[in-house]
């Protein structure tokens, strides 16, 4: 009978070919990552590089804000800050707080009455439901400017043109199909079965909507709140067509009169301030962060 004999010599081979095979693999991923990094890297510069300017243009002098092309300052101007705050017939706090009228109430206002057409669409029954949210989903499609002038024609037969409230109220009657579709998507995921436990505890549907639906949405009105934050803190238009009183503009619109059209414009602090504009809706951002990231995680709008 013959035997087979293996020789144990090919067996180094073989685990020398095989942690061969495995170090050109990882060598070849890492080199993968490494690209992967860079590319992320240079695009991230990419995407900066504005905000970057902005805050670089910021501390320059005046001639040297459009005359170079580096970023770092040969002369540290902090006092476009400070003169750029006051340089403006009001000073910037009036505008601040005008803006901040403004945005808290819209947000609240959004908040408030985009989440009350979501819980009826998303929780309720009650004839022409699909009728009414597809109509919703229509006004999505149609174009601000499209109904700019016939809004404007309703609020000056109002008296409210050169008041907040052309820029207030609406947020507050559910106008944005935005939010009311966001928040309908997150109220959908919600168990059902927690409405039928609060009906048998006694709950009404406001109840329900108020104990059991809003302690549960905190990511999706997070989401809401900040893209409705930075949506009215940023509005030119708006602002631009209702207000005509200096003492009751916004920041844009505050910034817009830095460019002086006939004289000279003041860029540096008009870029100071813009970068100040930035700072409320970048803390507002990070102190909500997580919560954002889960609404819109979880609300099927990735």
């Amino acid at each position: 009978m013959k035997t087979n004999v293996i020789d144990p010599t090919s067996w180094d081979d073989d685990a020398r070919i095989a942690r061969g095979i495995k170090l050109r693999q990882q060598a070849t991923a890492r080199r993968a990552r490494l690209l992967k990094h860079v590319f992320l890297i240079a695009f991230s510069g990419i995407m900066l590089y504005p905000l970057l300017w902005l805050v670089a243009s910021s501390l320059k002098p005046e001639d040297q804000i459009f005359g170079s092309l580096s970023l770092w300052p040969s002369e540290w101007r902090w006092d476009n800050y400070t003169q750029g705050w006051n340089a403006l017939p009001l000073s910037f706090t009036v505008f601040y707080k005008n803006s901040a009228i403004v945005t808290v109430l819209s947000v609240i206002g959004n908040l408030l009455s985009c989440s009350f057409a979501a819980y009826a669409f998303a929780r309720l029954q009650f004839t022409g439901k699909t009728l009414f949210f597809g109509l919703m989903m229509m006004t999505m499609m149609i174009p601000y400017h499209v109904v700019l002038i016939p809004q404007y024609v309703l609020f000056l037969n109002l008296g409210w043109v050169d008041t907040y409230l052309p820029l207030i109220v609406p947020r507050f009657l559910a106008a944005d199909g935005f939010f009311v579709f966001l928040m309908v998507q997150f109220f959908r995921q919600i168990p059902r079965e927690l409405d039928e436990a609060a009906m048998i505890d006694g709950c009404s549907p406001f109840k329900i909507y108020w104990a059991v639906i809003l302690p549960l949405s905190l990511p999706a009105m997070a989401t809401a709140a900040i893209f409705s934050l930075i949506w009215v803190w940023e509005d030119f238009l708006a602002p631009l067509i209702y207000l005509n009183d200096i003492n009751s503009y916004t920041v844009p619109l505050a910034l817009r009169l830095f460019v002086d059209q006939e004289g000279q414009s003041a860029f540096g602090q008009m870029f100071a301030m813009s970068v100040l504009s930035l700072v409320p809706v970048l803390l507002f951002f990070v102190a909500f962060q997580k919560l954002i990231i889960r609404g819109i995680a979880t609300s099927g709008m990735k």
